[in-house]
């Protein structure tokens, strides 16, 4: 889209190679990333990429036709999730897994209204951007969309009543779409809550708000683009948190570790009352090279322990963002789960006036002294960091001690 391309920094980066938990830019410069999550068990892993080659070389065709590899990875694939989730259509983008979410909760449901959440985003499609609350985009917020704003423990005024009050607003917005026809066909969200700013939404919210779209005939699609496959550290699925089973998953980016390879699972009888009135395919989706990248991204989560990995990191990285807030009175908040985590910046701890334009200083800075992150949230005011669960604890500490560095470079200290 030329001029309006999307690129991080200032001054943009070109990379030309990639290893682990590094890039390496043309002039021979590396980067830890530290922002990467499509990369899932790191850039170029060797295991994954000798399974693409060797697929590669052997056979890859359209799945019109049979073939084991598809077969024994939508196997794999399910076993790590719990019943009655037991059935996956592998597509190749995340879009077109939330797109084929939608389109089976409309069918199934009756009824045309999607709730989502205030800067939100789920994909690139119409049917998407009509439903995004992040991006700017040209379509408007459709008519069968309402975008509920999420509870908040670091912002909200009135903790005590906090999650009642954020239970009431779903329940004002299904009677909105009930009342102006539309009906309820699903609850769309991100289980990490990744744009939102990762904020720590209350469990108990989370399943109130799940209840009452089932209540009123809806499904519940959780999101796992970003907070899957084990990165949140306690669970391989980032809805675990919440103790309940979605209806439907979507799945997308670290699946292929960068090949496009996504996915939506569900329940049989769903998918078989939805393809008894439609003829659904996807030529490309979960292809025998796409399959064969796929087992190998889960053989690496599996003998790497790289579950464990991101829950360990996670702690350590945590502890170390903790003990900056100690000494910078820019650090309002800091949160997340596993290797995704955030530090929320305020110029102000009493008002907790967003920091914006130091966020973006901060993440500049970080970039000139060799770090990748980014930022998020509806004020742009909060680090966004979700390295290859690969990252290991000499990598955490080059990072905090960076930050720390950055830091007192640039604002002063406590």
């Amino acid at each position: 889209m030329g001029e309006r391309t999307l690129l991080f920094y200032d001054d943009p980066l070109e990379f030309v190679e990639g290893s682990g938990v590094w890039l390496t830019e043309r002039d021979g410069r590396r980067y830890l990333d530290v922002y990467n999550n499509v990369p899932h068990v790191g850039h170029c892993h060797p295991h994954v990429v000798e399974a693409l080659c060797r697929q590669a070389a052997r056979l890859n065709i359209h799945t019109r036709y049979l073939n084991e590899e598809p077969v024994r990875y939508a196997e794999r694939l399910l076993a790590l999730f719990e019943e009655p989730l037991d059935v996956v259509s592998l597509v190749c983008t995340g879009t077109e897994a939330n797109e084929l979410a939608l389109r089976m909760a409309r069918h199934l449901s009756g009824n045309a209204g999607i709730i989502v959440t205030d800067n939100s985003y789920h994909g690139n499609s119409r049917a998407l951007a009509e439903a995004t609350t992040h991006l700017p985009a040209p379509e408007a917020l459709a008519p069968h969309v309402r975008a509920i704003t999420l509870p908040d423990p670091y912002r909200d005024p009135d903790p005590a009543t906090m999650i009642d009050r954020h239970v009431a607003a779903i329940g004002e917005a299904i009677r909105s779409l009930q009342d102006d026809g539309f009906g309820v066909a699903a609850l769309l969200i991100d289980t990490i809550f990744s744009t939102e700013g990762l904020l720590d939404v209350p469990a108990e919210f989370v399943r109130a708000a799940v209840e009452a779209v089932r209540a009123a005939g809806g499904y519940f699609i959780a999101d796992e683009v970003q907070p899957g496959f084990g990165r949140m550290g306690d669970a391989m699925w980032g809805y675990c948190r919440y103790g309940l089973v979605p209806d439907f998953v979507t799945l997308g980016k670290p699946m292929g570790n960068g090949h496009p390879l996504a996915g939506l699972v569900t329940r049989r009888d769903l998918a078989e009352r939805f393809a008894a009135d439609s003829l659904y395919f996807n030529t490309f989706g979960g292809n025998p090279v796409s399959a064969a990248v796929g087992n190998a991204v889960l053989d690496v989560i599996e003998a790497e322990e790289l579950l464990a990995n991101a829950r360990v990191q996670g702690d350590y990285i945590q502890t170390g963002l903790r003990r900056l807030a100690d000494r910078h009175e820019l650090i309002g908040d800091v949160r997340g789960r596993g290797l995704f985590f955030g530090v929320e910046f305020v110029t102000d701890r009493a008002t907790k006036a967003p920091a914006t334009s130091e966020t973006a200083l901060i993440v500049n800075r970080m970039k000139q002294a060799g770090i990748l992150i980014s930022k998020v949230g509806a004020a742009s005011n909060v680090l966004k960091m979700r390295p290859p669960i690969v990252f290991r604890e000499e990598h955490a500490d080059l990072l905090l001690d960076t930050l720390g560095e950055v830091l007192s470079e640039n604002f002063p200290e406590r």
